[in-house]
Order: C-alpha cells, then structure tokens, then sequence
C-alpha cells in the first residue's frame, strides 16, 4: 500500500493539471489509509515520508505547534498597526512592502500547514465583540482584515510553490484537515475548555478546519483566492476526498477515519457509499428530495378530501407526513452536523426553518384533531400556508448562484432583524391607545375597540392602505388620541420605512460591487456543507428514521467493527442503484475526459482552426534561450523590480498620518505601523 502511494505520488507531477480526474489515492472502502495519514499530518507536512519530530524555533524549518502559532500571530499582527486601516489602505504600496510582505517572509513554512487556520483563528478572535473593549473594535477590525490578507497571502505562496496534483492535495490539507487550538497548550488552558459531551472519533475530537472558521468570519477574500477555489472545486466535485469533522452525529460511524487524499473512480469500488457525501452529488440527491416532498405536498392539499382510510387518516397526506418528517430530520441532522452559524450562510436556511415550524405547528393541531375528533378542520389551513415557503425554496435550490437571490437572502436577514425591533418599540403605541380606548376623557369606558382592531388599524397607517385608524383617532381621546396616531404614522410609514429602504440598499449595493466574491462564498458554503460525516444522510427520507430507530441502539449492543459493516452493507442496499449509476458515470467521465483531452491537444494549436491560429501559436510555449537572453539583455527585470520597490517607498504621502512614520521605534505612547525586518 505505502508503495503504490508513493509510486503514485511521484507519477502526480507528472500528469496533465487540467485532469482533476486522475487522482493519487484510491480511496475504497476496505483500503487501509494509515500510510496517508502519516505523509499529511494535520500538525506538519514532512518531506519524503520522514518525520521531522517536535516543532523547534521557526527559523529552522520545523513547524510549529497550533497553540504556540496562534501566540506568535496575535502578538505580530497586534505590534504591526495600532490604527484603524480599511483593506485598500493595508494593500497600498508603502505599507504592503514594509509591513504586510515582511509578515508574510516571516510567517510563511512550507513544511507548516497550520499556519492559514491560525491566522483565520486569529481573525475570528479579533471579530469577536467584547463589550469592555468597545472603543478598539475599528481597530481590532483592521486587525482582522490584516490577518485574512496574510493568510490570503500566504495561502497563494503555497499555491505558487507547490504545482500539480500533489500541490492541490498540500492545499486541501490546509483548508479541510482538523486543527486543535489547544495542540501542545499547558494543562492549565486545557482545564478550561467546555467540558461538553464529545463523540469519540480517534483522536479527532474539537477539531476545526480552516476553511469552516474561514466561512464562519465571512473571509470571502481568502475563499475567492485561486488557490481555495481550486481547493473548494475538487470537494465539490469529488477529486478531494476527506472525513469531515463535525460537532455531534445523530448516527455516529468513526470506525475508519479517512484523511484528505485524491480520488480516483476506478481503483474504488464499484459501490462506494462515500461518494453520497460529495457536494455535487448530494446537492442532486437533495434536490430530488425537495422536489418529491413538493410533489406529496401538492398532492396532500389537491385530494385531501380523497382516498381517506377508516382512521381517517388520508392516503397522501400520510405518505406525505411519513417523507416530511425524515426530511425535517434530515433538515435538523443538517443544523446540528456544523452548527447553526455555520448553516444559517445558506441560502435557504430560512426558508428551510420557516417550513419546519410550518410543519410542527400542522402536526400538533392534526394530532389534536385526531384526538378529539375524525376530522381535519383546522390542520390543513396550516398546512397551506407552506405553499410560498416551498415554492420560493425550489427556486432558491435551483438558482444558488443567482445574485438576485444572494442579495435577499442577506437583506432578509436585515429585514427580520430591524422588523423585530420595530415592533417592539411600536407595540407601545397598541398599548397606549388600548388604555386611552378602555378609559376616555370623561371617565367613561369604551368597549367598541379591542387591541386587534387597534392593530389592524396601525397596520394600515403603516403600510398606507387606509386611514381608518386617523379617523377614528377621536374615539380614544379628543387630543391624545389624534397625538398618538400622528406620531405613530410619521414615525412608521416616513422614518421607520425611510431608514429600512436605505438599509436594504446599501446591502445591496455591497453585494453587487463584490459580486463574484459573494458568488464563490455562497459556492464554498454549499460545498462544506455537502460534505457530511453523519451516516444518517447515506439514508434517504424516510429510511433515515428507521435506521435512526433501529440501528442507533444497535451500536451500543455490537462492537465499532461489526456496526461499520452492518451500516455499509444497509446503505449499500438501499442505494444500490444509485451508487451504480454514479460508480458508472464517473468512471465514463474520466474516460472521456482523458480521451477528450488527447484530442485537443493535437488540434488545439492547429493555425486553420481560428483565424488567430497564429498568435495562439506564439504564445502556445515559452521562447528558446537565445531569445530570452536577448530579451534580458533589452530589458534586465531585476531593475523593473527595483524601480517598483523604489516607487513604493518614494509615493506621495496621500495615505493616513501614521505611514509616513513607518520607521519608527516602538515607544509606550507611539501609535504606528511597525516595519518588519525578515
């Protein structure tokens, strides 16, 4: 096994880069993946197969333990700026050559791969709001974008010195392989970290990725890279490969841990149950379950009159119910699998919590009714009220990347939150009217109004549909009454609306100026969130539920050895079809993939296919020696170089007050950017 990796490894430089397809490690479901694991360990990467042993001091090439990174980078970015400084002001020329480009020759280990998910931890932490140090958040803020343009930085430097298919397994190591921040950290840290119940996964326990706490500070910067793009296409296509880690599994099987390695579709086997977890695949497969549970809902609500059985339980509506509800499973296994933070950045999260408790709420009424009487009265106006929910959902699943969409699901999220406070503070003026329309002026009680109506009448003020509520405004109170409707309708109809409307649009707009940044963050969401350690998604709805209640309490009856295989024999049963449609395709994909590609590289450069055959032909290979020594001799590039580094440290002081003072010593009251010397 160790030579047939090796040999393979070696084989990878050597293949075409254009073929994602031709992988390094076959990754079957009987193969033994120690020998990958220890070439690409999660702390340090070694060279040729030898472990360097423990991490030593940074100059000599070693890496460094998480613990004592995460230090190291904290206590550089925070001597580096103690100003507030935006992105473009950190990317200018006089700070980039004398702060950021320093930091990076000083933090940059090829043999490190923790030194990217360091750094995004460092961001995370400095994201983090602390009310005690309220008046630093701009600052803090600015070491943030420090920290995600280093690790972009830096992540790029890894991209650039390791080409190939061995450089794109370095990358994904990097990106999805589990960091502990707590690696070599004395006892006394360790004591004080949340003592929660932890599955067991050999060793792999409160582990993060970098690319999981990259999509949790929002870091598009760093995920639209090209060197994390190429790492987010190949997870999402399948060519990388990789156990996730997750917080809590409904149905937990860690037997077998496979690490981060390439995948080639014909050394597997032929009913490979991992390849439900790729995110492409698993976006089909749920789409087709949405797509059904829409089609059992249509069905529920157009014939619910129909086809009802002696329990008066109906046909549809109970296929429906049993689909359902292993799918608000599948929905709820989802949340807990990397938590909610992690899946509210999808785009339908929403829409997906909306109709659960859409669901819930018909289930309880319906069960009542089953209770208390043989009909349904009550249970299908809720259920109807799903329809918008659903039918916007399917065209969100359809359209992921459409920026319109994009953009609603994050003013939705303005929306909601400024409506709930909203209302919160206009519930005052309900309550002030109801008390003005129980007691009036003359002592008196009027009884014609309840709070409902009162209700109903600021509604209308509020979205301007009618002005009962003015004209009733006398009935509360000859002077109080109209005082408080007014006030209420300038502030909700003009301020509350005028302030919501330019909420929306600035979100907008920001959207739209990064669109393809936003675009690829939604991209790497949907990705690490395709990739699921769970076993309860190998189980379509409703299986789940039963593999749920029959083979979780068969874990704690046979051992680890005999419940893999048990849980892979079931789920290759099941979705015995399925998998041979996908073992199939995928190895007719990297045929003709591979066979497509030794076609075009005959004709590719052929001068009578294009009338620009002839530039496309220039520029088809690198030029021979004697015209680069020539063109050197014209134009040195080593002088370009300088004449830029030049231009850097002679440009205009049109950048904020403390660049100009970059060389500075550091003093108990000065407050600049540091130069760092490598």
């Amino acid at each position: 096994m160790g030579e047939d990796l090796a040999d393979t490894s070696s084989r990878s430089s050597c293949d075409d880069d254009d073929d994602p397809e031709a992988a390094l490690n076959p990754t079957g479901d009987d193969e033994d993946d120690d020998n990958v694991a220890s070439r690409f360990r999660m702390r340090r990467l070694p060279r040729g197969g030898q472990d360097p042993g423990p991490p030593l001091s940074p100059g000599d090439g070693t890496a460094m333990s998480v613990y004592v990174m995460m230090h190291r980078i904290r206590r550089l970015v925070m001597a580096a700026i103690d100003d507030p400084y935006t992105l473009d002001e950190l990317r200018a020329p006089h700070i980039d050559h004398q702060v950021v480009r320093p930091l990076v020759n000083r933090l940059y280990n090829p043999r490190d791969a923790a030194i990217v998910y360091c750094l995004v931890a460092n961001r995370v932490q400095f994201l983090r709001p602390r009310s005690h140090e309220a008046v630093h958040q701009g600052l803090h803020e600015s070491r943030a974008i420090l920290c995600e343009l280093l690790a972009t930085r830096i992540l790029r430097r890894f991209h650039e010195d390791h080409p190939g298919r061995s450089g794109l397994l370095l990358l994904a190591n990097i990106l999805v392989s589990g960091f502990d921040p707590c690696d070599t950290a004395p006892e006394s840290v360790r004591s004080r970290r949340p003592q929660w119940a932890i599955q067991e996964r050999g060793g792999h326990e409160r582990k993060l990725t970098a690319l999981e706490l990259a999509i949790i500070s929002e870091s598009k910067m760093l995920i639209k890279s090209p060197a994390c793009q190429l790492v987010v296409d190949a997870v999402y296509k399948g060519v990388v490969v990789y156990t996730p880690l997750s917080f809590v599994d409904f149905l937990p099987d860690h037997y077998k841990y496979h690490p981060v390695s390439l995948y080639e579709p014909r050394r597997a086997a032929i009913l490979n149950h991992r390849r439900l977890i790729v995110p492409q695949i698993r976006n089909v497969i749920e789409l087709l379950h949405f797509a059904l549970l829409l089609a059992l809902y249509m069905l529920t609500v157009a014939h619910y009159g129909f086809g009802a059985d002696m329990a008066g339980v109906r046909i549809y509506e109970t296929v429906f119910n049993v689909f359902a509800a292993g799918w608000v499973l599948e929905q709820f296994a989802a949340i807990v699998e990397h938590g909610w933070e992690v899946h509210a950045q999808n785009l339908w999260s929403f829409l997906d919590v909306t109709f659960v408790v859409i669901y819930a709420a018909y289930g309880l009424v319906r069960a009542v009714e089953l209770l208390l009487t043989d009909g349904a009265y009550y249970a299908l106006p809720v259920l109807c009220t799903a329809a918008p929910v659903l039918l916007t959902r399917l065209a969100f699943a359809l359209m992921p990347d459409n920026i319109v969409f994009i953009a609603l699901h994050a003013m939705m999220r303005d929306f909601t939150r400024l409506t709930f406070i909203a209302v919160w503070c206009f519930a005052g003026f309900v309550v002030g009217l109801l008390f003005l329309a129980r007691t009036s002026g003359d002592g008196s009680v009027n009884v014609g109004v309840t709070w409902a109506t009162i209700t109903k009448w600021l509604l209308w003020i509020w979205f301007g549909l009618d002005g009962t509520g003015i004209e009733r405004a006398a009935d509360f109170h000859l002077i109080l009454g109209p005082t408080l409707i007014i006030t209420f309708a300038f502030l909700g109809n003009t301020l509350f609306l005028t302030i919501l409307v330019a909420i929306l649009t600035n979100t907008f707009s920001k959207i739209i100026a990064n669109e393809a940044a936003e675009i690829q963050f939604r991209r790497a969401v949907l990705t690490f969130q395709g990739v699921k350690s769970d076993a309860i998604f190998s189980y379509p709805p409703p299986f789940n539920i039963a593999a749920l209640v029959f083979l979780l309490p068969l874990k704690f009856i046979v051992g680890p050895l005999v419940f893999h295989h048990i849980n892979v024999a079931v789920i290759r049963v099941i979705n015995a079809p399925l998998l041979l449609i996908i073992g199939l395709w995928e190895r007719r994909r990297v045929w003709a993939r591979r066979s497509k590609s030794s076609r075009l590289r005959s004709w590719r450069y052929f001068p009578g296919l294009s009338p620009h055959g002839d530039i496309q032909v220039v520029f088809a290979s690198e030029p021979p020696p004697e015209v680069i020594d020539a063109l050197e001799k014209m134009d040195a590039l080593h002088d370009v170089v300088m004449a830029e580094r030049e231009l850097a440290v002679d440009s205009p002081k049109n950048i904020r007050g403390p660049v100009a003072t970059v060389r500075r010593r550091r003093t108990s009251n000065s407050s600049s950017v540091r130069t760092f010397e490598v």
